[in-house]
């Protein structure tokens, strides 16, 4: 694990906690998700780091349009720009999803294939997926021709592998012994 998401994490409670506290955690999701994409501009990685930019000059980049300066997040924000820590804003905003689907228990499931999932092929992993994890399944496809057949699942950690190349590296190693 890096230091950033180590040092990410206790703003990533942090702010779920505060969300979940005003019972607004898809607002807050949304609110990180733009602090993040503000984060990610070469630009503004400048500004971070340049000391002649104040805290608050900072803070007003990172709010959405409209968003009052007492709210709460305008605070964290501003707390985050008082410590100099608004450059992780991309792990806290990626923790404080993770810890969303948690407690929706949400799973996020990504799925590599060779060729475009159909519908009813995302629906049985669904449900196969939704059975074993108890947990409600969010596919997140991918295509990976290298593949060649069947799938890649990485569903929280557990990898499970049903591809033709997977199946293929593993005949390969019967084989060599």
């Amino acid at each position: 694990m890096s230091s950033r998401e180590t040092l990410s994490r206790p703003y990533a409670r942090a702010a779920f906690e505060l969300g979940k506290g005003h019972n607004a955690l898809a607002d807050w999701s949304s609110k990180l998700g733009f602090a993040a994409a503000v984060a990610a501009q070469p630009e503004v990685v400048e500004l971070i780091g340049n000391p002649r930019v104040t805290a608050d000059q900072l803070k007003t980049l990172f709010l959405p349009n409209g968003e009052a300066a007492d709210s709460a997040f305008a605070l964290f924000v501003a707390q985050l720009a008082a410590n100099r820590r608004l450059a992780l804003m991309p792990e806290i905003a990626a923790q404080f999803e993770q810890l969303k689907r948690e407690s929706e228990r949400v799973l996020q499931v990504r799925v590599k294939t060779a060729v475009a999932l159909e519908a009813s092929q995302a629906e049985a992993i669904k449900a196969s997926l939704a059975k074993r994890f108890a947990r409600d399944i969010v596919i997140e496809p991918s295509i990976d021709p290298s593949v060649l057949g069947g799938a890649v699942i990485d569903a929280e950690g557990l990898v499970i592998d049903a591809s033709v190349r997977g199946k293929l590296e593993r005949l390969q190693q019967a084989l060599a012994q």
